[in-house]
């Protein structure tokens, strides 16, 4: 059996006599050995939030490693209590994967030894560039499941189950963020499936992990941008998985950033999925909705006092006006709409045109 990136790792550790770790190229950790007493700031952190902070990989990348096609020499950084390093590039077919790290402050290691390792580094490149070829092929299966068209989603689902890559029942997650950079497979568990679809990311999860949403948000967080989540569970066979990413599309849609918003929550927003846009403005607005809009205090105090089961004295406390001015406005919002509040099926009628024309506005698909 060809030994795996863990092993590698540990051989190389054995054979240099020295703390490594390996990091892909974006400076997330991938395997380490044991260090023992041997061990820096940078490294202890690595390894617990298991990726380096953009300040270190800054700092390394100057020394030239991502160009690099054999051994570079880190030196020392007391200020930072960095002990010094000898980095080896590892690479398949000319191209960087990642990188095998020694801590070597004294400079033990020598060319000699450092060329012995480089066998292992292409063995790790090999094995790091399929994985990466699997999670992409894999990653175009998802994207099958999401078509349009049944007989690629039927392929994609018997090409997933032959391949045991998914173990229904499944969660679908998206992620809808300005970032469309596509996650990095290797932060994430190996049971999770990802893509990026209609400038989503879609998350295939197994439905016992729903700590995996919560990090992949973190991910995405990292860049910086704010994200809205959706979730739909459970999806009860790889069949499902295209309604099941329909729903959780509009669970995030209506999700406000930073949220994560699961489509039983939805309620009536569920409306969002059983027609576009168009449809749902001319079947739920009215010309009065759409005098109401146009003055924001006006619509914001219909939406809570129907939201408040037209409850006046919580609503005139939410809104923090006196209850006579809570009166005045609702005679206005009456005027405006030529509903009157008093009626349930007017009542109904404005609340469902309140309650979905901040989503409609929202996007035009």
């Amino acid at each position: 059996m060809a030994p795996d990136l863990q092993e590698i790792v540990e051989q190389a550790a054995d054979l240099l006599r020295a703390p490594a770790t390996l990091e892909d190229r974006d400076f997330h950790l991938v395997a380490y050995a044991a260090h023992g007493d041997t061990i820096d700031p940078v490294r202890t952190a690595s390894i617990l939030h298991r990726r380096a902070t953009e300040a270190v990989r800054a700092r390394f990348e100057r020394h030239g490693i991502a160009r690099a096609t054999g051994p570079v020499r880190i030196p020392a950084d007391t200020s930072l209590g960095q002990l010094g390093r000898l980095c080896l590039p590892v690479r398949w077919n000319n191209v960087t994967y990642g990188y095998l790290w020694l801590l070597d402050d004294q400079e033990r290691i020598t060319d000699t030894q450092a060329t012995e390792a480089i066998p292992l580094c292409e063995r790790a490149g090999l094995l790091m560039a399929r994985q990466a070829r699997e999670r992409d092929d894999l990653g175009y299966k998802v994207a099958d499941l999401l078509s349009t068209h049944p007989d690629v989603r039927t392929q994609a689902a018997d090409d997933l189950t032959a391949a045991g890559a998914a173990d229904p029942p499944l969660t679908v997650a998206v992620l809808r963020t300005p970032s469309h950079e596509p996650l990095n497979p290797w932060l994430l568990p190996h049971s999770v499936l990802t893509t990026v679809w209609q400038r989503d990311h879609v998350l295939l999860i197994p439905a016992n992990a729903p700590a995996t949403i919560a990090r992949a948000r973190r991910l995405l967080e990292e860049r910086n941008a704010p994200v809205q989540a959706g979730v739909y569970t459970p999806c009860p066979t790889l069949d499902d998985v295209h309604e099941g990413w329909l729903r959780a599309r509009v669970a995030a849609r209506t999700a406000a950033p930073g949220e994560t918003r699961d489509w039983t929550s939805l309620g009536v927003l569920r409306l969002l999925r059983t027609a576009g846009d168009e449809a749902l403005t001319q079947t739920t607005q009215t010309k009065g909705t759409d005098r109401l809009l146009e003055h924001k205090d006006l619509a914001e105090t219909a939406r809570t006092y129907l939201d408040l089961a037209g409850n006046v004295q919580q609503t005139a406390k939410t809104l923090n006006i006196h209850r006579q001015t809570l009166y005045h406005r609702l005679r206005r919002i009456e005027d405006l709409t030529t509903l009157i509040l008093t009626n349930g099926q007017d009542r109904l009628t404005l609340h469902l045109a309140l309650t979905l024309a901040q989503h409609l506005k929202q996007e035009g698909t």
